[in-house]
């Protein structure tokens, strides 16, 4: 049986590029990174943002490269510019996995990539890439053949799957399609034996009542960064 160490909450991206997916990952020292096309999240080891860990972060990335912060607190040196600054949340979900909801989903896979990619840049629930959907499972549900709504896995701390991109095009929501996903992708998490876990803006209102009437609860307050490198 899975440990759901919740401290292993606190650094999500480098606990997941230490573990489930570091074959996904790539680093220069203590610096780490996804590969192209997965994720532009970027980790460093504990203690080397006091000293090397910019450097290597830097030659990790290369000039004028991306750096996604995601949640963590750690601030690079001067000359690195902020590109972004945005107020979230970190949820937690509920111990035990809900009943599955009405309707039907499908499990979506690399043919479905091209779709995936349309349905997300017709809602932007968040950073979504060619390869993000080799993270973890990806379930859509479609209408009359068109994928009109997906949800899936991305980060995986030790014990924790994060769900994420959880998105339906305007005309087909109210439909309950994010409901149906997210309990689905609940269910997965626990049969796994993880816990399910989350990230929202703070201005995402309605998908935080959504996730709350799920079941999930804020765990902490985070603030999402995002720095050019020098």
């Amino acid at each position: 049986m899975v440990k759901h160490h919740i401290t292993a909450l606190d650094d999500p991206v480098g606990n997941a590029l230490r573990g489930a997916h570091a074959h996904l990952s790539r680093r220069v020292g203590s610096a780490m990174t996804y590969q192209p096309g997965v994720a532009t999240f970027v980790a460093l080891e504990p203690g080397s943002e006091h000293g090397e860990g910019w450097n290597e972060l830097a030659e990790l990335l290369g000039p004028g490269g991306f750096a996604d912060m995601f949640s963590s607190t750690a601030t690079p040196p001067s000359g690195w510019e902020q590109v972004f600054e945005v107020e979230g949340r970190q949820m937690i979900g509920p111990p035990e996995p809900p009943q599955s909801a009405a309707g039907v989903s499908i499990e979506l896979g690399a043919e479905d990539v091209p779709e995936m990619l349309e349905l997300v840049r017709r809602t932007s629930p968040g950073p979504f890439g060619p390869r993000t959907h080799e993270l973890g499972t990806y379930l859509g549900v479609r209408d009359n053949g068109e994928l009109v709504a997906m949800a899936g896995e991305r980060l995986r701390p030790p014990g924790w799957a994060e769900i994420s991109a959880v998105c339906t095009v305007p005309e087909s929501r109210g439909r309950g399609y994010a409901a149906l996903l997210v309990t689905e992708l609940v269910r997965g998490i626990h049969a796994r034996g993880e816990r399910p876990f989350l990230h929202a803006t703070e201005t995402n209102t309605a998908a935080i009542a959504l996730y709350e009437r799920l079941g999930f609860r804020t765990r902490k307050h985070v603030t999402f960064r995002g720095f050019q490198v020098p």
